[in-house]
């Protein structure tokens, strides 16, 4: 039930606490329409993605061991503290001690001088002074901010591996007749499937015929793709490039993804932002400053309790909670907002960003274009011809591919399988052969300058009369033009808004591009409101703008959905993909967002930049805290007991303050 309230639309947010049995719920609707659709749903009948009942099982699991942790470690320090005997108190500390100080000396042999030197320093000098309560009080809560961090980066990790984990929902299942369309479900080990050009592959396997270049940044980071052939094993979630294979499954269930999703972002250095390794780099640098400060104090007074008070403060521990922490709760609340982020670099450079690109047709216009007429220029009828192109379509899914096979569906017009192999040119059509002629779909570009297709002698003047309100897709026969089909591409309606309120939040470069007609990107950029836009432009010319725009010194986010929009996402500073786009785009892509609402988009520009204010108020915070606990204690109105305390407190405030909402 959980799972089916939240993948409705009218709520907002769903949270169950389990050890009360109680449900929260966040509505949009009225409370009437609300309890209504709670009394409706019907946990028997919900059908709801095993990866998605994984991840909140596992959320749930984790919720659970963290707070246990918690519960434990803080009634065995108060159990202690009232019903220990002292002798065996100090014993416990000196054992636990050694695990500080054994980390120490192993920094230090390594030649480092880094925070875990300054922790067991600050340990030792307080037992040798016999200060217990001060060494105890230091550990205890360095294993309280261990769990903390620990459990805000699991969590975080987990929710956003989940949000990537495959939703592959159909495959091509190869059968000794011909191809037939599946549900992935049905897929078992040993069967064959049929995986091509843009087109995500859906499980472990090994290829047993055809050739590909295969996209395999998701789980090795490696940018250039591989070429895969018969006999090599591929792996779920990779996609292909270019090329078609036919894959022998090994693994039906896809359950490895999760597992190598979460490696990839544990042991991705390159996903973490600039400020959180500045702020790593910071922390270290910053140790041999305390320990400077310390001499220097003891030199100058000779009193060792106002040195050991600047010991027991240093500014690199809150540095090293605070911002990995902000970062991940700022990439956690993004996936409740729908968005996925790959790491916090991108956020980093969402706030950073002064220029946006924005494909047109599946991302300023809506994912699910309408087949507004089919206008014939042979003597087939516009039923047959929609018959023909919804055959060859429905092998890439695309915005506009989807639409024609769509077309085809709702006539009833059956496209059994009557053309031989299929192969897709990028960002221009998809070309067959049928009963011995060669059959074309694609752009105008594509059929008439590139194939050199021709229209029929009298039908010229039909060609021109056709509205430019309309995207077209052109079908030629044997060197001919057969049909035109003309797209309607709805403007999305929340478009103009977001255009205006990302001008608001800081873009001042906002264009659109796309490969459609002049006429028809002309309309759509005056109804949205950007500040420039290209028509006809071809995927590496794309790519080249965005590279010429970084090489001005502008930061550029790159949004699409499609295919031919890939090179341009990879080249971008952050490549933001429409979630029910092509799968080579959502996986190239740095976030991917929900195909429903734009406003996504100004949703992250502003937790990114409410990130960056977070991060910069915690500078401000760790500077001025812990300075004035060295001002007090060098003027020994505090106890380096008290400044410990204070010191550690208010890490872990810092710390916990950073896991709020931003927005």
């Amino acid at each position: 039930m959980y799972c089916a309230l939240n993948a409705d639309r009218q709520i907002k947010r769903c949270k169950v606490y389990p050890a009360t049995n109680d449900l929260m719920i966040e509505y949009l609707c009225s409370k009437k329409e609300a309890l209504a659709l709670l009394c409706k749903t019907n946990p028997d009948t919900v059908i709801v993605p095993e990866h998605a009942l994984t991840s909140v099982a596992a959320a749930r699991e984790l919720k659970r061991e963290y707070t246990g942790k918690l519960a434990r470690k803080i009634a065995a320090r108060y159990f202690r503290r009232f019903f220990v005997p002292k002798c065996i108190r100090v014993a416990v500390l000196a054992v636990k001690a050694a695990r500080y100080i054994w980390k120490a000396l192993q920094c230090l042999s390594k030649g480092k001088l880094e925070v875990s030197v300054l922790d067991a320093t600050a340990i030792t000098v307080s037992l040798i002074r016999r200060d217990f309560k001060t060494a105890g009080s230091v550990m205890f809560l360095l294993e309280i901010g261990e769990i903390l961090e620990d459990w805000t980066h699991k969590k975080s990790i987990s929710d956003l591996a989940g949000s990537m984990s495959l939703n592959v929902g159909k495959v091509w299942l190869k059968t000794e007749s011909q191809p037939v369309l599946v549900k992935s479900s049905e897929i078992r080990p040993d069967d064959e499937i049929i995986v091509g050009t843009g087109s995500m592959i859906p499980f472990d396997g090994v290829v047993s015929d055809g050739e590909a270049m295969v996209n395999q940044a998701t789980l090795t980071g490696e940018g250039v793709p591989v070429r895969k052939s018969s006999g090599v094993t591929v792996y779920a979630g990779t996609v292909i490039e270019e090329g078609e294979l036919t894959i022998r499954v090994t693994q039906n269930a896809g359950a490895s993804r999760y597992d190598k999703i979460v490696t990839m972002i544990e042991e991705t250095e390159k996903l973490k932002s600039d400020v959180e390794s500045k702020a790593e780099h910071l922390a270290d640098k910053l140790v041999p400053f305390t320990f400077f400060g310390t001499a220097l104090v003891w030199l100058l007074t000779r009193n060792i309790t106002k040195a050991l008070s600047v010991l027991m403060v240093d500014f690199s521990c809150a540095l090293k909670l605070a911002m990995p922490v902000t970062v991940l709760s700022a990439i956690r609340e993004a996936n409740a907002y729908g968005i996925t982020v790959k790491g916090g670099k991108f956020l980093e450079k969402s706030a950073a960003a002064n220029t946006i690109v924005f494909d047109k047709t599946g991302t300023l216009t809506r994912a699910n274009p309408t087949v507004h007429s089919v206008v014939s220029f042979c003597d087939k009828s516009p039923d047959e011809l929609l018959r023909i192109a919804a055959c060859l379509e429905e092998h890439f899914p695309h915005s506009i591919a989807n639409s024609v096979v769509r077309a085809a569906k709702e006539k009833n017009l059956i496209h059994e399988e009557m053309h031989t192999k299929v192969e897709y040119v990028v960002a221009h059509g998809v070309k067959s052969t049928i009963d011995g002629a060669e059959v074309l779909i694609g752009s105008y570009h594509f059929i008439f300058e590139d194939m050199g297709a021709a229209v029929p002698l009298g039908t010229e003047q039909r060609l021109l009369s056709i509205s430019s309100a309309y995207s077209r897709l052109y079908l030629s026969v044997d060197g001919w033009l057969a049909a035109v089909i003309c797209i309607e591409d709805p403007l999305r309606e929340e478009a103009p808004e977001v255009v205006t309120q990302l001008k608001e939040l800081g873009f001042d470069n906002i264009v659109m591009m796309t490969g459609d007609s002049k006429h028809t990107a002309k309309s759509i950029a005056e109804k949205v409101g950007v500040d420039r836009f290209y028509a006809e432009v071809l995927p590496e010319e794309k790519a080249r703008f965005i590279l010429e725009e970084k090489a001005k010194g502008n930061t550029v986010v790159m949004i699409g959905d499609g295919v031919n929009d890939s090179p341009a996402l990879s080249s971008a500073d952050v490549g933001i993909a429409i979630s029910n786009g092509a799968a080579i785009a959502r996986e190239i892509a740095d976030i991917t967002i929900a195909e429903d609402d734009l406003k996504s988009i100004v949703t992250l520009r502003k937790l990114s930049t409410a990130m960056m204010k977070r991060i910069g108020r915690n500078y401000r915070s760790i500077l001025f805290v812990n300075g004035g606990l060295i001002a007090l204690g060098i003027s020994g109105l505090a106890q380096p007991t008290t400044t410990a305390m204070i010191h550690n407190a208010s890490t872990l405030g810092i710390g916990l303050l950073s896991t709020k909402r931003l927005i």
